[in-house]
């Protein structure tokens, strides 16, 4: 059994010389022999060059390292195999040996890892979602559309009874997911004691009342596992069934140890993805990236979405939207994925076009909701009936004139408003 990674060379020299330097690098090679790197260790635990797939040069380096006259910059996708032996199923010595080593090789101008496959025995090593889709479908009691959610604003400053005042406006839109700013954890003007307190309360007499929990996720993120886990025991014991987790913040470390003793749906947030992927020339795609936390076992899977305020085009979300969707072994390890970021009614036909035609999601809104001209009910409505007309293939003008929430959704956002 083998793992295999696909990595985008780029250098002013050869490419085969290149991928054959990764191999021997990453795997059993020094720069000079060594005693006991035999045949025999060669054949069972060395990386092996399965192919190498020509790209077209390029002008400008990725990385600004060469001198002038430096000749045209080679580019081509390598695919490398790793025996299961050198590596193991655990996801540290995978990140360590076959991305982690391969920036710092010389002669390079760039390399990205645009691509990986793992062997089954990586599917019984780790958990995996522990809700996933269908578990977030049955806490929302939402079928046959996306459940609906926002985020709290503003993202800081707010203490727990201003917060909790805008959540009850929130809980009665008929809206199915609200959460915690990203960035909101357990600051000194709102610690999460008293945010969870004020917060639930509200939350459970509304499902008292009327048979709907809405699904509120609470920021839980801490450096220290420990601390992360009294903050997660406090939302379950309160009530609460869901937290958003700042996975580049805690680590895989931190995440594998909340998830082995959670009984929340865990909202992923990948705050920091940027560093890892921004320049097309390094770093590596998403798709790559995020099967380590799926093994770990996220459940939601915040990705951006279509005309995002930030700077990721629109057919990076749609691979990513796929990446996530596209079971590793089973349709169990899928997580749910989000689509957030200045999102309203607006974008969801060519969401859901692009996306495969699913409404397996959870479309986050912010102003695009809580902004709406007639409040958040009628914001939530609002994006309810653009879904609507998505699915029915009805452009959302014409299904605006007797929708007035959609209507004044398009008035107040379809030029570029603020959502």
């Amino acid at each position: 059994m083998t793992i295999t990674l696909t990595y985008r060379i780029e250098t002013t020299g050869s490419v085969e010389a290149m991928a054959a330097k990764i191999a021997s690098d990453q795997s059993t090679g020094t720069f000079v022999a060594v005693p006991g790197e035999t045949e025999e260790l060669k054949a069972r635990v060395a990386a092996r060059v399965l192919s190498i797939r020509p790209l077209g040069d390029v002008e400008h380096p990725t990385w600004p390292e060469l001198a002038e006259g430096h000749g045209p910059i080679h580019r081509a996708d390598a695919e490398i195999a790793f025996p299961l032996d050198a590596i193991g199923t655990d996801l540290s010595a995978l990140m360590t040996i076959a991305i982690g080593g391969v920036f710092s090789i010389k002669g390079m101008t760039g390399i990205r890892v645009v691509d990986m496959k793992l062997p089954e025995a990586f599917r019984d090593a780790h958990p995996g979602p522990q809700f996933g889709i269908a578990g977030s479908r049955r806490l929302t009691k939402v079928e046959g559309r996306p459940i609906i959610g926002t985020i709290v604003k503003p993202a800081l400053g707010l203490r727990p009874p201003e917060t909790a005042e805008l959540v009850g406006e929130l809980v009665h839109s008929g809206v199915d997911f609200i959460k915690d700013d990203e960035k909101l954890m357990s600051p000194a003007y709102s610690p999460l004691k008293e945010r969870v307190a004020a917060i639930m309360r509200l939350i459970l007499d509304h499902e008292q009342k009327t048979g709907k929990k809405v699904m509120y996720a609470f920021g839980i993120s801490h450096a220290d596992p420990d601390e992360m886990m009294r903050n997660h025991d406090l939302v379950l014991k309160a009530g609460g069934n869901c937290a958003v987790v700042n996975i580049n913040s805690i680590g895989m470390g931190g995440m594998t140890f909340l998830r082995k003793r959670s009984g929340l749906v865990l909202h992923a947030h990948r705050n920091g993805w940027d560093l890892l992927t921004r320049s097309p020339g390094a770093g590596m795609d998403f798709k790559v990236w995020q099967q380590f936390w799926r093994l770990i076992g996220i459940d939601q899977f915040q990705i951006n979405g279509i005309r995002v305020k930030y700077w990721e085009p629109d057919d990076s979300f749609v691979e990513s939207f796929k990446a996530v969707s596209r079971p590793m072994f089973d349709p169990a390890d899928c997580p749910l994925p989000v689509a957030g970021s200045g999102q309203w009614g607006g974008q969801a036909p060519e969401t859901y076009r692009r996306t495969g035609r699913t409404t397996d999601l959870l479309y986050l809104c912010g102003g695009g909701i809580v902004s709406h001209p007639g409040g958040a009910a009628a914001g939530v409505r609002a994006v309810q009936q653009a879904w609507q007309a998505a699915v029915a293939d009805i452009p959302l003008e014409t299904y605006a004139e007797d929708h007035p929430e959609l209507a004044a959704s398009i008035q107040k956002f379809g030029n570029g408003g603020d959502a």
